[in-house]
């Protein structure tokens, strides 16, 4: 039986989930590792819930340091269908001030060597990925923030960086110039693997402040980064139990079927430890 059905990923400043009942604390195993941290599981609304702190309690592990495969893959062991992915992020536009919302739909990836796939290793598969976030969640968000009275923005592009320094003035105009909306250093590869582990995703992002672009706004600091989203985490955390609750029981999006036609490699070829590590999430498409 499934310990939860839906993720809630905290980042900067989100290190917890009020009002999860019956909460314990789940360690997974993963054959990619350890998580960022333990699963805070629990009931949330109704609904069975798995809370995890995307740069662990005390925030230790940088963008670059998580462990984002076995993130997703210990949702995925925990019966996870949709992850609520929530992120602090930069604006890279006037109209999207500090402590609005932004459910952006598309990527722009500006990392480097970053682990983004569970495949390989004997077995290849390709998903589509031309529109990452699940149209599901973006409108359960979206009507969220409308309940909670949160400015927010729907649409537009969160450009991932690698970090952990923020941008110079020179990239940051560079965005801005290429038409993108928000910069954040962590959503990118989740999207991806929660997208080979058919688990429906979007990101809820919470603009707290203007990158170095803006001339009449100091660059960004970590202590204005705290500073927002500590004043913002009450809206944070409405938005996502009114989310949570007004999610359909079903899922009738494509998210869950993204395997169905990826698997590339030849059945017969697929060597018995590839199927033993990946038989979690490639298993059905297999037998």
């Amino acid at each position: 039986m499934a310990e939860a059905e839906i993720g809630i990923i905290g980042g900067s400043g989100l290190y917890q989930m009020e009002g999860l009942t019956r909460a314990k604390w789940v360690r997974v195993t993963t054959p990619f590792g350890k998580p960022s941290d333990a699963f805070r599981v629990g009931t949330l609304e109704g609904r069975r819930v798995a809370f995890l702190a995307r740069h662990g309690r005390g925030h230790i592990i940088t963008p670059s340091e998580i462990n984002f495969r076995a993130n997703i893959y210990a949702m995925k062991k925990l019966g996870v269908e949709r992850i609520l992915s929530v992120s602090a992020v930069g604006s890279l536009r006037e109209d999207y001030r500090p402590m609005d919302m932004a459910l952006p739909l598309q990527f722009f990836d500006r990392t480097r060597g970053r682990i983004s796939t569970f495949f390989g290793g004997g077995i290849v598969a390709h998903v589509g990925f031309s529109d990452p976030m699940c149209p599901a969640i973006v409108e359960t968000l979206k009507a969220a923030c409308a309940d909670t009275k949160v400015t927010v923005h729907v649409g537009g592009t969160y450009v991932c960086m690698e970090g952990p320094a923020f941008s110079t003035k020179a990239e940051s105009n560079a965005y801005r110039s290429w038409g993108m909306d928000v910069i954040g250093m962590t959503n990118l590869q989740e999207a991806k693997l929660a997208r080979e582990a058919e688990i429906c995703y979007a990101t809820l992002a919470m603009v707290t402040d203007y990158d170095c672009w803006h001339p009449e706004h100091e660059a960004v600091t970590v202590n204005q980064i705290i500073d927002y989203l500590n004043r913002n985490v009450e809206n944070a955390q409405k938005i996502l139990r009114t989310a949570v609750r007004g999610l359909p029981k079903e899922r009738n999006c494509k998210c869950g079927s993204s395997l169905s036609h990826a698997i590339i490699t030849d059945r017969q070829k697929i060597s018995p430890q590839a199927k033993k590590r990946l038989g979690l999430l490639v298993g059905k498409y297999l037998k």
